[in-house]
């Protein structure tokens, strides 16, 4: 199957002159790869993320008053480089400090920290918490090393960007961030492995008529691989795994989130969206806000996530309806 674009060196390129001719509140910076907010109100905190590319709507999805104040990219599934993260820290500190969101992913743990290492040396104020809302990592399975930060981290974006956006200080936004980081919980499957543009292969085998559990957005292979049944079955597995992560209780609050990982057909999404809301329903429990639609991607990856949020302090519900600029939310 084609992908479609002109010059391979040029995607990402072509991908962001495409936002930027779509939407006037994004610049993009001369020298770097940072989209970033051109409006955004000097006087309060600015809230940086990023990654590599093939995740999107994510990042640059999110970047708008109201929740990401700007958002740094690398290459299709590789983050962008220590000195090119550190630049936009500095570019975006006006003497508040920033606030940065990490996706718990070890390369760019350890590209981020090592800026924020590199600016806070210099002088800027930087804090950050770590996204890690994957719950599908069990016990002697290579990924037990870390909780990846998925789909998930967009609700941290929302909320945590609204509050900067209402003037929270840095140490509020970090210990805010702190407790609603434990809160996230992220599961999907996947149907289709993603596949680099132009590339010959997947990322992994998944015959037809397979759901690997688990699956990352980078392609990796998840927990377990099972013929398909049903979207009920497929529901029920990932409602299992979320009711022993939380151990909720009847009228217990949750935001969820559904998102598309990729190419999921609306039909399939709504289907699945059905089975899910009756098992949550089942288990009586009380979901204000549902959010539906592709939030964070894996190219080509079909597939779906599920993401619930525990609503331990009802602000964050009031910060996840306030109005924001970024597009994709």
């Amino acid at each position: 199957m084609p992908f479609i674009h002109n010059h391979k060196e040029n995607i990402i390129s072509d991908y962001l002159a495409g936002c930027l001719s779509l939407y006037p509140h994004l610049e993009k910076h001369p020298n770097l790869p940072l989209i970033y907010h051109k409006n955004h109100d000097d006087k309060t905190v600015p809230i940086l993320s990023g990654g590599g590319t093939g995740h999107e709507p994510a990042h640059i999805g999110f970047v708008g008053q109201g929740m990401l104040t700007a958002a740094i990219y690398g290459p299709i599934f590789t983050p962008p480089s220590v000195n090119q993260i550190y630049q936009a820290i500095r570019f975006l500190d006006k003497g508040h400090g920033v606030f940065v969101i990490i996706k718990n992913f070890e390369a760019d743990y350890l590209a981020f920290k090592q800026a924020i290492q590199k600016a806070k040396a210099d002088g800027h104020a930087v804090k950050y918490i770590l996204s890690h809302d994957d719950i599908s990592i069990i016990p002697n399975h290579p990924f037990q090393i870390r909780g990846r930060g998925l789909a998930g981290t967009v609700l941290l974006h929302k909320i945590l960007g609204s509050m900067a956006h209402q003037g929270a200080t840095l140490e509020q936004l970090e210990q805010e961030g702190f407790e609603l980081a434990t809160k996230i919980a992220t599961i999907g499957f996947a149907t289709k492995s993603s596949t680099k543009p132009r590339a010959a292969l997947p990322l992994f085998d998944l015959e037809k008529e397979l759901i690997s559990y688990g699956s990352g957005i980078h392609g990796e292979e998840g927990y377990r691989i099972v013929p398909f049944e049903s979207s009920e079955k497929l529901a029920i597995e990932i409602i299992n795994k979320l009711k022993l992560h939380f151990h909720w209780n009847p009228h217990d609050q949750f935001i969820l989130l559904v998102n598309n990982l990729g190419t999921t057909t609306d039909l399939e999404m709504g289907i699945f969206l059905n089975d899910i809301k009756q098992l949550l329903e089942i288990e009586d429990l009380d979901i204000p806000l549902v959010k539906v639609g592709k939030y964070m991607t894996s190219l080509d990856m079909t597939g779906i996530s599920v993401s619930l949020c525990h609503i331990s302090r009802l602000n964050w519900l009031t910060h996840l309806q306030e109005p924001t600029q970024a597009f994709a939310w």
